[in-house]
């Protein structure tokens, strides 16, 4: 153990600059206009069905739907799987009985090892895993607003990241 501690420093150095891909203006453009059509999208329907379909961790989804649409997390399995397994956490947590400090903790924690065991890390979903937790999330919370909420966010990205020439999406399903 001991060595492990005095090796952390040089593990941390990491370089100090990064190799960055030249900006794109138009890529920029688009991650905001369809980052805002996303949530708009589902701000809408929410009004349409008076039921809240819009958490925080959504918000995080469109970062990388939008922002880095070819990284692995943010691949259709990943954003659906990664906030499905998180919601069905939050939703078993708190019904067995948790919803204090350490159980908010435990389903963040326990979402990114189920998350990475079915290969379904999507970061935002430890968002959701908290909160569902800080809410009391009852078992409808997994299909209303998790499952809708991300499909929407996937339908959205699907029609914005392909109509331009300058971007695909995905990269895979599966």
């Amino acid at each position: 153990m001991h060595r492990r501690i005095t090796r952390l420093p040089r593990k941390m150095k990491g370089k100090l600059k990064a190799n960055h891909p030249p900006l794109s203006f138009k890529y920029a453009l688009w991650g905001l206009l369809s980052g805002m059509g996303s949530i708009l999208v589902i701000l809408a329907i929410t009004k349409m069905a008076g039921y809240k379909l819009l958490i925080g961790s959504f918000g995080a989804s469109a970062v990388l739907l939008f922002g880095a649409l070819e990284s692995p997390l943010a691949q259709p399995r990943n954003l659906i799987g990664g906030h499905l397994v998180s919601a069905a956490v939050a939703v078993a947590v708190v019904s067995l009985g948790g919803t204090g400090s350490f159980a908010v903790a435990l389903a963040v924690g326990i979402s990114i090892a189920l998350m990475y065991l079915t290969r379904t890390v999507h970061p935002p979903g430890g968002a959701t895993a908290l909160i569902g937790v800080q809410g009391h999330a009852g078992a409808t919370f997994i299909l209303m607003p998790v499952l809708f909420g991300a499909l929407v966010l996937l339908a959205v990205a699907l029609f914005t990241n392909n109509v331009v020439h300058h971007r695909q999406y995905p990269k895979h399903w599966l």
